[in-house]
Order: structure tokens, then C-alpha cells, then sequence
């Protein structure tokens, strides 16, 4: 199933324009390899991004990063507990937000991505990678699982914060988040 930039408008007002159609195109180009593809996957997928993006202005972690630079968070993450500027090296970047250099080495290994994003990490938060690597994100977690347990009623609800869990560690933006998925929703007509 393809997207376009009116789906996108209907769905959110607020979309950053300048962006709009790369997202469009990069989404069309990968959603069928990392398997989102069917209305379910695609509704949950969208509700997440456009809440962790900023309805896509951003595509790097507006914080420093620091504070995946020691401590717990750090080992979590497959940082160095050390003070060496990992964490900001290996913050946040795409769409979902890839943090920590374990998530980095792995995507690194994997088929579709392109370039050595653990030794230039700032190319996560450039197209196409920026969507590639939400993508990929996105399956390795086994979001696509559980966006297909939706069966369009009230669990649908349950389900964003299940995924939400597991993108974002809590349930920050949690609002915002069930909102989106009710638009996307609505223009899915799912």
C-alpha cells in the first residue's frame, strides 16, 4: 500500500512541508521490505514517527546526548560507561529516533543499510537512511507483530502503548501519540 502527501495533510495539519514528499518517497520505496504493509502496520508506524519526528521537522534527537554518555542508560544502550562522548556520538537519529551504539553496529549489519553509520552516525538522520533506519527499527522491535494485533476497536489503543513502550522506553508523548494513530486511522479507513 502507497502513501501520499494528501494522506498525510488530512492526517496532520501541522506536517513540515519541506520534508513531506521525501518522507512520501522513502516510505513507498521501503515500507514492503521491512514489512509494513497493510493498513494496521502502516496506521501505528505513521502515529509513532509523526510524534517522534515533530510531524517530521526533526531528525536528530534534539537533546545532547549526555545522558546516554554514562551510567545505566549507557550500558543499555552499548555505550561505553565511560565519559567519552558516545552518547552524543550515538544519539537519537531518523524518524524513531536509533540511540545507542549497539543499535547503530546493528543496523550497520544489516542488508539495506548503506553506508558505515557507526563510523558517520550523522548520516541516520539523512534520507534515505533517516526512514531506513526507523524502519528497521521498527521490525527488529516486532512493532509490524504487534500492530497486527489491532482488530480496529478499543485494543487498538492498548496497542499504540505497547509500542510506544518499546520505542520510547515509557509512554512520553503518549497523548499525542493516540491522537495521530486516530487520524491515521481515520484516513486508512481502518
Amino acid at each position: 500500500m502507497q502513501i501520499d502527501r494528501q494522506m498525510l495533510l488530512r492526517a496532520v495539519p501541522d506536517l513540515y512541508m519541506p520534508r513531506a514528499d521525501e518522507f512520501v518517497a522513502s516510505f513507498n520505496m521501503w515500507a514492503m521490505a521491512y514489512g509494513i504493509d497493510n493498513k494496521r502496520k502502516i496506521v501505528h508506524y505513521l502515529a509513532q514517527v509523526f510524534h517522534e519526528s515533530g510531524c517530521l521537522r526533526y531528525t536528530t534527537e534534539l537533546a545532547s546526548g549526555a545522558e546516554y554518555d554514562t551510567g545505566p542508560k549507557a550500558i543499555a544502550l552499548g555505550n561505553t560507561p565511560e565519559k567519552d562522548g558516545d552518547g552524543q556520538k550515538y544519539k537519537g537519529r531518523g524518524y524513531i529516533q536509533l540511540t545507542g551504539l549497539a543499535n547503530y553496529k546493528a543496523f550497520n549489519a544489516s542488508d539495506l543499510c548503506t553506508e558505515d553509520v557507526v563510523k558517520n552516525p550523522g548520516k541516520v538522520a539523512e534520507f534515505p537512511l533517516n526512514q531506513m533506519a526507523s524502519m528497521w527499527f521498527w521490525q527488529k522491535k516486532g512493532l509490524n507483530e504487534l500492530a497486527d494485533k489491532d482488530d480496529g476497536g478499543k485494543m487498538g489503543e492498548d496497542i499504540v502503548r505497547q509500542i510506544t513502550k518499546k520505542v520510547n522506553g515509557g509512554q512520553n508523548g503518549i497523548a499525542q501519540r493516540l491522537f495521530y494513530y486516530r487520524r491515521f486511522k481515520k484516513e486508512f479507513g481502518f
